[in-house]
């Protein structure tokens, strides 16, 4: 992941973290929830990401960025979670650290980081959500804040999320869910392997860049937000250009595997 720059006046810090549950959500990848340990809430902003320390097998310091997958109602407060997607990397340092953790283990972090967020400032009729793998974990944390949006501006929502098969479609529960409860969202997931045999209709084959024309990006209502694969950002970065959209409506970041 490459992180862009804070987003909010909070000030990082390092914090220990303990291991409250884990699940695997897909494959190769894991769901982990931790909590703080000095009893301390994280203040964060949707979309933003946490990093976490350890050291390599010959002491060396080392460090790896996280978005927070966590879903909780700002408005009401810092909450207690602190949830990310973790993807396992074959032979990776980090994914050795996280493959044995078990309930009540430490970890220190520190955070949160980054500008990947919805702007309060924002006026768009619409945003464009695109992600591929554990890019689409910040989108998961911005869903309170888009009902909010949704409720008050009226705006409509499109996230179109890339998987190579329905088995690796990560949070694709907790989507179709918010998109059965919330009609202003639409939820696109799109399949390079193939549909699975019971599709939603708006489900589609290939990439979402291949997809990304039918929604018809105007600069006039849009502001789109593009998390993942360096590839697909950078495909779906240029298409959003040539309809129109100024560097300003197209926020990015983009996801690299490190070991």
């Amino acid at each position: 992941m490459a992180p862009a720059t804070d987003c909010s006046a909070s000030v990082p810090v390092q914090f220990p973290l303990k291991l409250v549950d884990r699940r695997m959500i897909a494959p190769t990848v894991g769901h982990y929830r931790f909590v703080r340990d000095d009893g301390q809430p994280l203040d964060f902003q949707p979309g933003q990401f946490i990093q976490v320390h350890f050291e390599y097998a010959d002491g060396t310091p080392a460090k790896r960025s996280y978005s927070l997958a966590t879903i909780h109602d700002h408005a009401l407060g810092p909450g207690e979670a602190v949830e990310i997607a973790v993807s396992f990397v074959p032979g990776g340092a980090a994914t050795a650290l996280f493959e044995a953790l078990g309930p009540g283990h430490p970890l220190q972090a520190s955070g949160p980081y980054g500008r990947f967020c919805l702007q309060p400032g924002d006026h768009n009729r619409r945003y464009l959500l695109i992600a591929t793998g554990t890019g689409v974990t910040p989108y998961r944390s911005m869903l309170p804040l888009l009902a909010q949006a949704m409720a008050e501006r009226g705006i409509e929502v499109v996230l179109l999320q890339g998987a190579r098969n329905d088995e690796e479609l990560l949070y694709g529960e907790d989507f179709r869910a918010f998109a059965e409860a919330h009609p202003a969202f639409r939820y696109v997931p799109c399949y390079s392997r193939g549909l699975p045999d019971d599709a939603h209709p708006d489900a589609r084959h290939g990439y979402v860049q291949q997809h990304l024309a039918e929604f018809a990006p105007d600069p006039a209502t849009d502001i789109a937000y593009l998390c993942g694969n360096p590839n697909m950002v950078d495909a779906c970065f240029e298409a959003l250009k040539e309809a129109g959209l100024p560097g300003a409506q197209i926020r990015r970041e983009k996801y690299v595997s490190s070991k």
